[in-house]
């Protein structure tokens, strides 16, 4: 089973930038982060794949910017933060061709005003 390693979030303040990165325990074609609020359903924040194809949830574009410096690693940066950006945050992780995902174990960030 693959195995997600997140790291980054915490504390931020509006306007301000903080950054994500997580690592895979494997190669995989998209990889990205979802987000949780509370009382929310989970919610997709951006994916990349290794072929270069992007997906933002219209609330983030313009703002955070997901990138893939190799097939085991996603990095988000979110930049511009604010009060509604605070979620937890997933990694995800699977391949193309098939419905099997993988998730980290989340990371919290919260943005203050």
């Amino acid at each position: 089973q693959a195995q997600l390693v997140e790291s980054g979030g915490g504390l931020g303040q509006t306007g301000r930038s903080l950054n994500l990165s997580c690592t895979a325990h494997g190669v995989f074609d998209i990889m990205g982060w979802y987000r949780q609020a509370p009382g929310n359903q989970r919610e997709l924040v951006a994916t990349k794949s290794v072929y270069g194809s992007t997906d933002y949830a219209e609330s983030v574009k313009g703002r955070f910017i997901v990138s893939r410096p190799d097939a085991k690693t996603v990095h988000l940066q979110m930049n511009s933060l604010t009060v509604d950006d605070t979620a937890v945050y997933f990694c995800n992780a699977h391949q193309i061709a098939s419905t099997l995902e993988y998730w980290g174990q989340g990371t919290q960030v919260t943005v203050s005003s």
